[in-house]
């Protein structure tokens, strides 16, 4: 019968790949807070019972990049990366404004449904293309997703004639902006999708499969792993969740931009896997960390608007926090700050005793 661990909760979490990102969330909420102490209220709009507050404004703006975090993941673990994602998520929002302006019906379930897969077939097929390149054609997955990246917007613009397009479908505006039980649906979809991927690779052999790649491929080849195809659908689930991704973006205002809309979300899709523990060298993810990252990044922009930053300090204001992040979950850092406490906490003195041996 083995022993009972011993380790104390506390240093079984600070190993936890999300626990830092936790951290980082409730001290930046803090420091709102302090700024204003009334910043956690949560209240319930007397019209329709929803709730409102700045926790459900970040809630909602974490979903979207829950979304392309999830999808990062994967690539991640597999030793690739998607810089395709943003330009992915305008792609989707151009092909579901110009179906719903084509359609013409404000209030049609079937138009807004019908908008939502036109838009995922159009980003799996470009996330397969991704899969493509990087599986059967052997290209750098940097170097292909980079070609998809720039080649994505121009896409867009063809699709909606470089004009920002807008539509009028209220089915798929509640997508973005409607409430479930007083809870944003677009973050209830959300936390559903993520517990649905997450079911599927931890339940299956798939999760397993997706890390044998990114950590050795020859020999996960040998052990009879077919990389190929599971590069192929590791590529085509991202590309399905930027366009999820997409159209929860658009579906906010119900207008798609084709210069902003997802611009630079990639790179808050890498800094979320980042933060949740991913090793960008493949082979291990956290689908919950990525949530929690997600999280962060979302909190992190909010708590930029309501300090008042000014916009040519922001990058530096995240950059420093996410420096701080990954400082702290690094384990060299902390055995660092153990090495040094240690050798600066004195040692207790030595206590002789004085002994009697009998004669």
């Amino acid at each position: 019968m083995s022993a009972p661990d011993s380790t104390p909760l506390w240093r079984t979490l600070i190993h936890k790949p999300f626990f830092w990102g936790i951290v980082a969330i409730i001290a930046l909420l803090l420091m709102n807070v302090i700024k204003d102490p009334t910043y956690l209220a949560i209240s319930i709009n007397a019209n329709n019972g929803n709730l409102v507050g700045n926790l459900i404004d970040i809630l909602r703006q974490a979903a979207p990049v829950m979304m392309i975090a999830i999808g990062m993941s994967l690539v991640i673990a597999t030793g690739g990366i998607d810089l395709s994602v943003g330009s992915l998520m305008a792609v989707a929002g151009a092909v579901s404004m110009e179906f719903l302006a084509a359609a013409g019906d404000s209030a049609s379930v079937g138009a807004a449904l019908a908008a939502v897969g036109l838009a995922l077939l159009f980003t799996a097929i470009l996330g397969a293309v991704n899969g493509v390149l990087v599986a059967y054609v052997g290209l750098q997955p940097f170097i292909a997703t980079l070609v998809l990246m720039l080649a994505g917007r121009g896409v867009a613009k063809v699709i909606t004639g470089g004009q920002n397009t807008a539509a009028s479908n209220q089915p798929f505006r509640w997508i973005a902006n409607g409430y479930l039980i007083g809870v944003p649906v677009v973050f209830i979809l959300a936390v559903l999708i993520v517990v649905a991927v997450a079911w599927v690779v931890r339940r299956s052999a798939l999760g397993l499969m997706i890390e044998a790649i990114g950590i050795n491929p020859k020999a996960s080849r040998m052990a009879g792993i077919k990389p190929k195809g599971l590069l192929l659908t590791a590529y085509v689930l991202s590309g399905i969740l930027a366009g999820i991704a997409g159209v929860m973006s658009v579906g906010s205002v119900m207008t798609v931009d084709i210069s902003r809309t997802g611009y630079q979300l990639e790179l808050d899709a890498i800094l979320a896997v980042v933060i949740g523990g991913a090793s960008l060298a493949g082979g291990k993810f956290s689908l919950s960390g990525a949530f929690v990252g997600a999280l962060l990044i979302a909190t992190l922009d909010k708590t930029v608007l309501f300090l008042g930053i000014s916009s040519s300090a922001t990058p530096a204001f995240k950059a420093i926090v996410i420096v701080a992040i990954c400082l702290l979950q690094s384990e060299r850092v902390r055995g660092w700050f153990q090495r040094r406490r240690r050798e600066l906490t004195p040692a207790a003195p030595v206590e002789i005793t004085k002994v009697e041996v009998a004669a």
